[in-house]
């Protein structure tokens, strides 16, 4: 399957194997191997990895079919919100945005197709109407655009920074101090292609965060992000020392992570407001904790 995207502005300047990793979905690592197997062209030409690329250059990528088979496992999504134009989700953690290179489990955009939603045809084909996501461990809303006016509105109102993400995550310890701000640039990580890191010349990633209650071995937090980058939560908490508990991905301790029960991050996305795109108005949304954030809460709380 032959897919075609122009460079957008934002992309302008990147390494060719990060420009096709954004626009795909798929893994750096997994671009890099199309590449070099000279299934990607630039402007009709065999492209190169480290190639930096321009604004309105055209990038082409001979790509498998997605893997939207029909025995994909999927998963009864709880349904905030839905008119014409965007569903609100309540995802559950173990499920995925859209498909994936390597990913056999559930996912949104499965879902929601297997449970009669009609998503826009805008954006690659492997996550039509995905306007943002959040990784398979993080539970709470997520918005998906049904109509072609939702997913560029939406996206603008992502790229422009004026929707509403509030996070609750419970972490390692101690913050000091209780609240401030995260201004530290995220790349993928130097010696994995699963992980992020904070790197000295990596996008500009800003987190804002307010300690709501301490514990003996753990605080909840409330975390605005200012940007929207792979991970950023979990990056930004493990780079200070404090991880999200639960995520041994990023160095939390299993120790305490198997005496709060937790088999993932504790990481909720509570709350989700945009402008609507088709009345103007904004609306916003809220979702309670997981039962087992909430078991882990009590538990962390009784240490």
């Amino acid at each position: 399957m032959i897919r075609t995207w122009p460079v957008p502005e934002e992309l302008s300047g990147e390494r060719c194997d990060v420009s096709l990793a954004r626009l795909t979905g798929l893994s750096r690592a997994v671009c890099a191997q199309y590449i070099d197997e000279k299934r990607v062209t630039v402007n009709n030409k065999v492209a190169l990895k480290s190639a930096r690329l321009n604004f309105a250059d055209v990038l082409e990528i001979d790509l498998p079919d997605p893997d939207l088979a029909d025995n994909e496992p999927y998963v009864e999504l709880p349904i905030v919100y839905s008119d014409d134009d965007v569903v609100v989700v309540d995802k559950p953690a173990g499920v995925a945005a859209h498909p994936s290179q390597g990913w056999s489990g559930p996912t949104v955009t499965g879902s929601l197709v297997k449970m009669g939603h009609v998503l826009t045809s805008h954006g690659p084909d492997e996550r039509k109407g995905i306007v943002h996501r959040l990784d398979v461990g993080t539970s709470g809303l997520m918005v998906v655009a049904k109509s072609e006016r939702a997913y560029l509105s939406i996206k603008d109102q992502f790229r422009d920074r004026t929707v509403e993400k509030l996070y609750h995550t419970l972490i390692q310890g101690r913050l000091d101090p209780s609240s401030g701000t995260i201004d530290a640039p995220i790349d993928r990580h130097p010696n994995s292609s699963y992980r992020f890191a904070v790197i000295s010349d990596g996008r500009p990633s800003i987190t804002h965060y307010d300690t709501l209650e301490s514990f003996a071995y753990a605080s909840l937090l409330a975390v605005h992000l200012e940007t929207g980058r792979t991970h950023q939560i979990r990056v930004h908490m493990s780079a200070l020392r404090h991880p999200c508990c639960g995520d041994l991905t990023y160095g939390a301790d299993p120790t305490l992570a198997a005496k709060l029960k937790l088999d993932r991050q504790w990481l909720h996305a509570v709350k989700l407001g945009f402008t609507h795109p088709g009345n103007g108005e904004y609306i916003s949304f809220t979702s309670p904790y997981a039962p087992e954030l909430t078991r882990a809460l009590d538990l962390a709380s009784s240490l």
